[in-house]
């Protein structure tokens, strides 16, 4: 599995350009290193941590910045297995955080706390997955799709 820890610079151009002004949820797939690669200046480099204590301290550090932003953890669950997709990808974290718009988003991870917290996230991490998806609800996004998938007869009948 390829290490993707941060966002390349075109994604995080991709990101900012589109609307800031809506809510987002983030999907979060983290996979985490056996031992926290903390850089080897920091006071936790000789520790003997593990990716997932690192991660931890991460998210009891960047917590309150979410709330503070708006943000909450909406949905977290545990891996079991991929049935569609590459079979190496085995995650250790998997959640949903809610913003109220990316402007929050964007607020949070310009945080000066953040920004001093993030070194535990690129300590834990050895990769991951950081997606951004709108947030439809179930019904409507049925409806889109089913007018995106329309026939020549017109759209597809939703039903409840």
């Amino acid at each position: 599995m390829t290490g993707y820890i941060d966002p390349e610079r075109a994604q995080f151009d991709a990101f900012k350009a589109l609307n800031r002004d809506q809510p987002i949820q983030m999907l979060n797939l983290v996979a985490f290193n056996d031992r926290a690669a903390y850089p080897s200046d920091h006071a936790l480099a000789d520790t003997g941590l593990t990716g997932a204590q690192a991660y931890a301290n991460y998210g009891a550090e960047t917590a309150p910045i979410l709330a503070r932003v708006g943000g909450s953890i909406v949905w977290r669950a545990r891996f079991e297995t991929t049935l569609i997709g590459p079979t190496d990808e085995v995650w250790d974290a998997m959640f949903i955080a809610r913003y109220p718009t990316a402007h929050a988003f964007l607020a949070m991870v310009s945080d000066p706390a953040y920004q001093k917290a993030v070194v535990h996230r690129q300590a834990a991490v050895r990769t991951s997955r950081l997606i951004r998806s709108e947030g439809l609800t179930p019904w409507k996004a049925l409806h889109e799709r089913a007018d995106r998938t329309a026939g020549p007869d017109g759209p597809a009948q939703c039903r409840s």
